[in-house]
């Protein structure tokens, strides 16, 4: 069900909304009778995200690097939300584009925030479990910490929304601002993009084109899966609340990556088989978000079951393919 709003908002600004969850948060904000701005500069989004909403009078595309100087002034507004969600979010895009991913986190954080202050708008921050790092805490609760490598290979994505966060709660502190940090794990569904490095679409795109699922290791490390719909309601509602702490928001069911790959050969019909090679470098052992926070604060639970959600996946890939040529 959606997330309903304890707050009228008419105008939102979502940076990376032609991003997978980007997108997903400007149609249903659309649906609600918000006017949005999607700012993004396509370089891990696409417009084809977002293509079935630019008909829509009340959808604006602004191309944009958010980091970039002059944002406040390219972006007018006013806006009564900001949800701050640019960046490159898988592995393979962030290690591709790590300065991007570093200036994103800190320049485009303080250009959204800019933007949120001189409208006096809701901000909210996209933060993720990367921040818990390889936990040593299980489940991971807000109040945790964190292992992190700050210097590692996939640093540059979990130090640059550490210090996202950290620049929040600043102006939070010393300004007053109205401003949230939502942590999500593991979010997963229609519009991601095949082999972005992440488990759920890699290992679909696999499946249906009959190649060898690549499981990372042993494939015992562990994620709780979030179908999409699920996180857009609770990222809402999180922005609907005054809360300034983070808010983890993720699933319920803690599963191995090795039984994410089989339940998705079995439910694709697929005949491929089961590969391991190398793990990634500080790739994490268990991952399973304490979602306790979200459940007394704002009533949020996931309500689709992670092997519903992958079926619901799958048919999206599907559709994707393009047809077989009748005369190859």
């Amino acid at each position: 069900m959606p997330a309903v709003s304890t707050r009228t908002w008419h105008r939102a600004l979502v940076t990376g909304g032609a991003g997978f969850l980007g997108s997903h948060l400007c149609e249903r904000l659309l649906d609600s009778a918000v006017e949005v701005d999607c700012a993004d500069n396509l370089c891990s989004g696409t417009r084809e995200n977002i293509a079935h909403l630019e008909k829509h009078p009340g959808f604006r595309f602004v191309d944009c690097d958010v980091s970039a100087p002059g944002t406040p002034e390219l972006l007018g507004g006013p806006y009564d939300l900001v949800l701050h969600f640019a960046c490159p979010a898988s592995p393979v895009d962030y290690l591709r584009l790590p300065l991007e991913t570093l200036d994103v986190g800190s320049l485009g954080t303080r250009n959204a925030l800019a933007v949120a202050e001189r409208d006096g708008a809701r901000f909210l921050l996209a933060s993720t479990s990367e921040v818990y790092g390889d936990p040593l805490t299980h489940p991971q609760r807000e109040d945790y910490w964190g292992n992190v490598n700050p210097v590692g290979p996939r640093s540059v994505y979990d130090e640059s929304k550490r210090f996202a966060e950290a620049l929040v709660t600043a102006h939070v502190r010393t300004r007053d601002a109205d401003a949230g940090i939502v942590r999500m794990f593991n979010t997963y569904g229609p519009r991601m993009r095949a082999h972005d490095g992440r488990a759920v679409p890699t290992f679909v795109s696999q499946a249906l084109a009959g190649e060898p699922l690549t499981v990372a290791g042993d494939g015992r490390q562990t994620r709780s899966l979030c179908y999409v719909d699920d996180t857009v309601d609770g990222v809402l509602l999180v922005a609907a609340s005054h809360s300034v702490r983070p808010v983890n928001i993720g699933g319920s069911d803690e599963v191995t990556v090795g039984e994410i790959a089989r339940r998705i050969v079995e439910l694709t019909g697929s005949s491929s088989r089961i590969v391991h090679v190398d793990r990634p470098t500080d790739d994490p052992q268990r991952r399973r978000p304490d979602t306790g926070l979200a459940r007394e604060l704002l009533g949020w639970t996931p309500r689709v079951p992670w092997e519903e959600g992958i079926k619901q996946t799958i048919a999206y890939f599907a559709a994707a393919q393009p047809a077989p040529d009748p005369a190859a």
